[in-house]
């Protein structure tokens, strides 16, 4: 007997007693989780294929060990822009042990059932708390006032600005020199 199941937006295909390295589940080691997103399930030349799921299947496994995957490094670079980043990553994974399949969760004691949490549902950090009103952006302070008695600058006439563009005459042609005359 085999299955597919599906976590972690992956999906795996497993037999009892298979030991495999699936996304983090939440769950301590020595705990159980209950797969209920099972895809396929064969049993002794029976297929049921769900669509997407097989009504009423579920997977039982132990979680055996919480660990971090081999760091996986991001390299990112632009050539000739002397630009470059390097990042490590290291996923959080959970080694599970498939015990049990089950082709109908009515054959699933129901110790087990309230026992194990289902794999579907990730455990989430709440959020933390939000008003509800968007807050305004802060007013822009006004001018100050010159004081009494100063006058307040005004910026430069745009004809000084661009005195710096005025062109210059172009300089005078040497006079051309007299010719030699010829020899006779």
């Amino acid at each position: 007997m085999y299955a597919v199941i599906k976590t972690g937006g992956k999906q795996y295909r497993i037999r009892e007693g298979d030991v495999l390295d699936v996304e983090k589940l939440g769950v301590e080691q020595g705990g159980t989780v209950i797969f209920d997103r099972v895809l396929l399930i064969e049993d002794e030349g029976k297929v049921l294929v769900g669509t997407p799921d097989v009504p009423g299947a579920a997977v039982k496994a132990e979680v055996v060990e919480n660990f971090k995957a081999d760091k996986v490094l991001i390299f990112k670079k632009k050539r000739r822009k002397q630009y470059r980043r390097t990042k490590g990553h290291r996923q959080q994974l959970a080694k599970v042990r498939i015990a049990k399949i089950y082709p109908d969760t009515a054959l699933v004691p129901r110790e087990e059932l309230q026992a194990a949490p289902p794999a579907a549902k990730p455990v989430v950090p709440p959020a933390p708390a939000v008003s509800a009103a968007p807050k305004k952006p802060a007013a822009k302070p006004a001018p100050e006032a010159a004081p009494a008695g100063k006058k307040a600058k005004k910026p430069a006439p745009a004809a000084v600005k661009s005195a710096a563009k005025v062109k210059t005459p172009a300089k005078p042609k040497p006079a051309a020199k007299p010719k030699k005359a010829a020899k006779e």
